[in-house]
């Protein structure tokens, strides 16, 4: 798997195996103590530290904790795109349901399992990134790349505007869900499901 796609949080992108290998280490390392620690008391020594590679590695891919915390939510976006892919693969072409459901569950899954996603997901919890490149709109957009072909629709503003209403609503329910449970509240979530059945069939079918 790719470490981060995005080049853009980087000081450096890695050319050479062993240093994607590093990449992928810190990375990791970074979602672990985001879990043990939080944000605030994450540091990029403890990130070196917990990766097993020098301070000078960490400072070589990230200016601070920030930069760091961005790429992870930008790996996450990558991991997601592929779990979700992956779901449709299988699917009949045209049905928004199941699309729906691989993007609704799989974001689900991410949030009871991925290290670090209860905090940085997309970046939605941490206010990292560009202005112009809000958490919401860059799932938006990838969202609307990845289905726009299963649903044979064009990816034009209007399927885009679509998907970002149902990644602003899901983001904030869901959200809503895992702090009412540690596991996310199943009525909640299962409200969440038919709030986006309705409102995707409304403008879908």
């Amino acid at each position: 798997m790719k470490p981060v796609s995005h080049a853009t949080s980087l000081r450096r992108a890695p050319v050479q195996r062993r240093s994607a290998e590093r990449l992928t280490r810190i990375l990791d390392a970074c979602a672990e103590l985001l879990d043990e620690v939080g944000y605030d008391a994450l540091s990029t020594r403890a990130v070196a530290l917990r990766a097993g590679v020098p301070i000078g590695s960490v400072y070589r891919f990230f200016g601070n904790k920030r930069a760091m915390a961005d790429a992870l939510a930008q790996r996450n976006l990558e991991r997601y795109s592929e779990r979700v892919v992956q779901r449709l693969g299988g699917a009949r072409p045209g049905d928004w349901r199941a699309a729906m459901a691989a993007v609704l569950d799989e974001y689900i899954a991410m949030k009871r399992t991925a290290p670090g996603f209860s905090l940085v997901d997309f970046g939605n919890q941490i206010p990292v990134g560009a202005r112009d490149s809000e958490p919401n709109t860059r799932v938006a957009d990838r969202l609307t790349d990845l289905l726009s072909g299963h649903l044979d629709r064009t990816p034009d503003d209007d399927l885009r505007r679509v998907f970002l209403v149902a990644v602003e609503t899901a983001d904030t329910l869901v959200h809503l869900a895992f702090r009412m449970s540690p596991e996310g509240d199943p009525k909640i979530i299962e409200e969440t499901r038919e709030i986006l059945q309705a409102y995707l069939a409304r403008v879908l079918d």
